[in-house]
């Protein structure tokens, strides 16, 4: 962000000109993912994250600068309600308010009460965001509903009906349920119209030659094109040349660059920005201008760039692998089913999660399907938000010591919130295992490392979260339910018979 702005006052040092240096810190994240899609790697996933990151703080950096330094006067009362507003939805989020009225309610007062001050109304709409609560659904609160929506299956009165609705929606925070309602409106609404109303501009009378001779339009350019370029690509450069940082996995420097390089379409937030920074109109076009034509050399520059990487580099997905690293190996994996078995079903599991706890049963349904022509693998990925979940794996580990693992696996799941080290204990003894000896392999090293080894394998194998499957050696993706999996076991059984032939 700096360097755009650098560059622009590089060229436009003094005078109102001067001013337009807070149209080039910003990029347009839906212009971003949008060309990106049509000239990037084919499959980006790691890459749109990241760029996603960028943006993101972009965009609160350029909202906060119209707020600081496109404002000339505030008036303090309405201020101070929309402050007042802003706090009431703090208050709400301490009080676990989960309904989102009464967040709607705030934010709009706030959104009026920041017009009326003289502030922007965008700065209103970034501090109610950061706001209002955002969480992942909770392991009570999930089962919480299942249990409602088994009352009223049982008994489907009116209201129950409208109890179990209640439980349902509070599995979801507000933010992502309002997020969800608005995506529609803003993005095929909001947006498409405020760039058709802000980007026209009349070419004629000599206006585009006007434009093209303007230092305004070659600073936008030139901050926008290259400056974003260096800025980002030389940032992500220097970040992991110290030490400081590391490219996502999947994301090589070329798809470092070719992202920078799409990173200059400022399009709607330039827009935004240089309607409140010029006065005068002939500024506002030559601006406008070369907004225009940042968004095509941009877009050129960030596809030669891709293409490059591609052909030179070999860097054509930016995506997390989909193999699986580590091939099974009887001699140390945990195998369901014979070891030769033609079909092979490998998870990686966390015995602390409940998704994991309902794809168990998807997993049996899957060997029942199959019978002996199926092995089903199981691997560790305790996850850092599952505190038992480490000692859980150790535990299974350490009976698999005493030929129990499988025994182990299933008390685990079928008792999720209870793994204490006392209750992993009082498993061992459930299943007649040797007390003292559990309890001295659950400190051995020798199954720590295994823990560990199969938790590099599940990160060189892309695996980000509990359950992931891995059809034969490939990576899963989609629903995890019987009929899914078994969907894919097949078509894996019918593409190898046809390899084959």
């Amino acid at each position: 962000m700096v360097v755009p702005a650098l560059l622009y006052l590089a060229l436009n040092p003094t005078g109102e000109a001067a001013r337009g240096w807070g149209a080039v810190i910003g990029t347009d994240t839906a212009f971003l993912l949008g060309m990106l899609a049509l000239v990037g790697p084919a499959v980006s996933t790691q890459l749109r994250i990241f760029l996603l990151t960028l943006t993101v703080i972009d965009d609160i950096v350029a909202v906060s600068v119209i707020g600081l330094a496109y404002t000339d006067q505030v008036d303090l009362g309405p201020l101070l309600v929309a402050l007042a507003a802003l706090a009431g939805i703090a208050v709400l989020d301490r009080l676990a308010m989960w309904r989102s009225a009464p967040y709607v309610a705030l934010v709009v007062v706030a959104w009026l009460a920041t017009v009326s001050s003289g502030l922007h109304a965008a700065i209103a709409g970034m501090l109610a965001g950061l706001l209002v609560p955002a969480a992942e659904p909770s392991r009570a609160r999930m089962q919480a509903a299942a249990a409602q929506f088994r009352a009223f299956r049982q008994s489907p009165l009116p209201g129950l009906q409208r109890e179990t609705r209640d439980h349902l929606t509070r599995t979801i925070s507000v933010n992502e349920r309002m997020q969800e309602a608005l995506h529609g409106p803003t993005s095929f609404v909001v947006v498409p119209v405020f760039a058709l109303a802000n980007a026209g501009v009349d070419l004629r009378g000599g206006v585009l030659a006007e434009a093209l001779g303007s230092p305004v339009t070659w600073g936008i350019v030139l901050a926008l094109v290259v400056g974003k370029l260096a800025g980002i690509g030389l940032g992500g450069w220097l970040a992991v040349r110290t030490g400081m940082g590391r490219l996502p996995q999947g994301v090589g420097g070329g798809h470092l660059a070719g992202g920078a390089a799409l990173s200059g379409i400022g399009f709607t937030v330039s827009l935004l920005i240089l309607g409140l920074a010029f006065e005068d109109p002939a500024l506002q076009r030559q601006a406008v201008v070369g907004v225009l034509l940042s968004v095509v050399l941009a877009s050129a520059v960030g596809w030669l760039l891709f293409a490059g990487a591609a052909r030179f580099l070999g860097q054509r997905d930016a995506a997390l692998p989909t193999v699986l690293s580590e091939p099974v190996d009887p001699a140390r994996d945990h195998i369901r089913g014979p070891v030769d078995a033609p079909i092979t079903l490998v998870e990686y599991l966390d015995f602390e999660c409940p998704f994991c706890g309902k794809a168990t049963g998807a997993a049996r349904e899957v060997r029942e399907h199959f019978g002996d022509r199926l092995r089903y693998v199981a691997r560790h990925l305790p996850l850092p938000v599952h505190p038992h979940a480490p000692q859980a794996a150790l535990a299974a580990e350490a009976a698999g010591r005493q030929g129990r693992y499988w025994e182990m696996h299933d008390l685990l799941f079928a008792h999720q919130d209870e793994l204490e080290h006392e209750d992993l204990a009082g498993y061992a003894g459930t299943l007649g295992l040797d007390i003292e000896q559990f309890l001295r392999d659950l400190q051995d090293e020798a199954l720590a490392r295994h823990v560990r080894d199969d938790m590099e394998s599940a990160a060189a194998s892309g695996v980000r979260s509990t359950p992931t499957f891995f059809v034969g050696e490939t990576r899963h993706q989609g629903q995890w339910d019987a009929p899914t999996l078994i969907a894919a076991l097949e078509r894996s059984v019918l593409s190898g018979t046809r390899s084959r032939r």
